[in-house]
């Protein structure tokens, strides 16, 4: 139990600083910018001790959490304001605050319109955000989880290109609708348990039919298949990246995403255990097609930006294989390709932010031969393109060998088909860097592009130090995320195993239930 409220204070922090914003001059664009760098740096200041405060001790349940004691929010509701992290959220917080600081630097000189408006979105977004990892109460997870949709659909809206209108309404509509599903199954569950309360670790305790778990877990899973995006609800996802401002699509990419897999781990798999393993072949389908048809689709894209969207699907893809693999190799996997993807793509939307405010082009075809002209930009893009695809010795590798580990050892077949996204990942990426770096120059314009400048490269990096730390020494994250699902993965198998005694004959010679209910654990034998 966490005595001091360091959660809240991660949680509310930026949130304050925004309302300060709000009082600051308004002309004065430069305070306004030192002021949300100092407000972003300052929070993941403060969230660093949580790696060191956090030690989770393999089966010692009770070292698992960091939480703060529940305070009572609308007690007629039994709602409560009741923070705490696990191994599973502890580095989503710390990648929300970790990238949010890089934000507000790669916008430094491309927003020069309501830059304190700007701003002032960025902060809170970054609230809503980490509240959403945080939050064990299931009311206040929706609020944090609505709230996060007002200034991302502003910087979409309002600081976007092209079609933002469009894309920013696209991506309120295709949110709201899981929302509201997501808040119905909530409204459900608090109701069909009888403990009159929205705490997860009260939900946990119960039980529920068959029938309520089905239609529960399908308004969650659509609430979150949308946020991943999972195919067919990712049409919104290219739209949002495109038109959105560097900014808007590096938080995109690095952390709105992971609210998708998170809501999966967190919620809808430990709360409807039994639907979860029924819905395994279709969830993994649908995964595994993401994974090809992602990758196939980024291979055709003339715009950088739509490229790296749509590499995004890809990747997510994979996140989710090795959620559903069932076990710990996957689970450890995908959870760490979460962070991975953050890192890279981010950087990668970074990088063609740099270019697109020097050439006002995101087209692959205005480029070719750059690499001469600037060669530290080109060496940065060709390191973090190779980290996305996953070269040994980079952070893409480690989650990616992991998850296909955990897809083998659930089924060959799985395994095998995800292979192939990693080859298919590599085709597009270095047929992309080939076309955008190297060559010969066929523009002219392109020979007057200055290399990056020194607010650039500390911008970037930071993310290159990661991309190697976790490539090189991943143990740093693993040795913090194992107990954690570890004891997800035994809380999911008992639970599943009394659901299965109460009703046998509906899973007997059930394939994914077998799977599930191994009686044999080879996590210990690659650790």
């Amino acid at each position: 139990m966490l005595e001091f409220r360091w959660l809240t204070l991660i949680t509310l922090l930026p949130a304050a600083g925004g309302l300060i914003a709000w009082l600051l001059p308004k002309n004065s664009d430069k305070i306004h910018r030192i002021w949300a760098l100092g407000v972003s740096l300052i929070t993941f200041v403060l969230s660093l001790p949580l790696y060191f405060i956090y030690m989770p001790i393999k089966g010692d349940a009770n070292s698992l959490w960091l939480m703060e004691k529940a305070v009572p929010w609308i007690p007629a509701w039994g709602a409560s304001w009741h923070m705490g992290i696990d191994g599973i959220s502890l580095f989503l917080v710390l990648l929300t605050t970790f990238l949010c600081p890089l934000c507000v630097l790669c916008s430094w000189s491309s927003i020069q319109n309501r830059v304190k408006e700007f701003f002032l979105s960025l902060l809170f977004l970054e609230a809503a955000m980490v509240g959403v990892f945080c939050a064990l109460d299931l009311l206040l997870f929706y609020v944090f989880w609505e709230a996060m949709l007002i200034p991302m659909i502003l910087l979409i809206g309002v600081w976007g290109g092209g079609r933002r209108i469009y894309s920013a309404i696209k991506f309120l509509l295709f949110t709201m609708a899981g929302s509201v599903l997501m808040l119905v199954a909530i409204l459900v569950l608090y109701h069909s348990t009888g403990s009159k309360s929205f705490d997860l670790t009260t939900l946990l305790g119960h039980s529920l039919s068959r029938s309520t778990q089905i239609w529960l877990f399908f308004a969650f899973a659509v609430a979150f298949a949308i946020k991943v995006p999972m195919v067919p609800f990712h049409t919104w996802l290219p739209d949002a990246h495109v038109d959105a401002p560097t900014a808007g699509s590096v938080i995109l990419a690095g952390v709105l995403l992971k609210m998708g897999t998170y809501g999966f781990l967190r919620f809808a798999m430990p709360l409807f255990p039994d639907i979860a393993i029924s819905a395994f072949p279709i969830i993994v389908a649908i995964a595994l097609f993401g994974i090809v048809y992602g990758a196939l689709v980024a291979m055709v894209q003339p715009d950088l930006k739509k490229l790296v969207a749509y590499s995004s699907v890809s990747h997510l893809g994979f996140c989710m294989l090795g959620m559903f693999a069932f076990n710990p190799q996957g689970m450890s996997g995908s959870l760490l390709q979460m962070i991975n993807h953050g890192l890279s793509t981010g950087a990668l939307f970074i990088l063609v932010g740099i270019i697109y405010e020097r050439r006002h082009s995101r087209m692959i075809a205005d480029f070719g031969g750059i690499a001469a002209i600037t060669p530290a930009y080109a060496a940065l893009f060709v390191i973090i393109s190779l980290s996305s695809i996953g070269l040994p010795g980079t952070n893409g590798f480690i989650g990616e060998f992991l998850i296909l580990l955990g897809a083998f050892r659930t089924h060959k077949a799985l395994g095998v088909i995800g292979a192939t996204g990693v080859i298919l990942a590599a085709c597009y990426m270095l047929w992309m860097v080939q076309r955008f770096l190297f060559g010969q120059i066929t523009n002219e314009e392109n020979r007057n592009l200055t290399d990056v400048n020194f607010r650039e490269i500390i911008t970037l990096l930071p993310i290159l130090i990661f991309v190697f730390w976790i490539g090189v020494y991943p143990s740093t994250f693993l040795k913090k995320m194992e107990p954690s699902i570890d004891q997800l993965l035994q809380d999911f198998r008992a639970k599943r195993t009394a659901i299965q005694e109460q009703a046998p004959m509906d899973h007997k010679n059930n394939f994914a239930s077998k799977l599930v209910l191994a009686k044999t654990d080879p996590w210990d034998q690659v650790r």
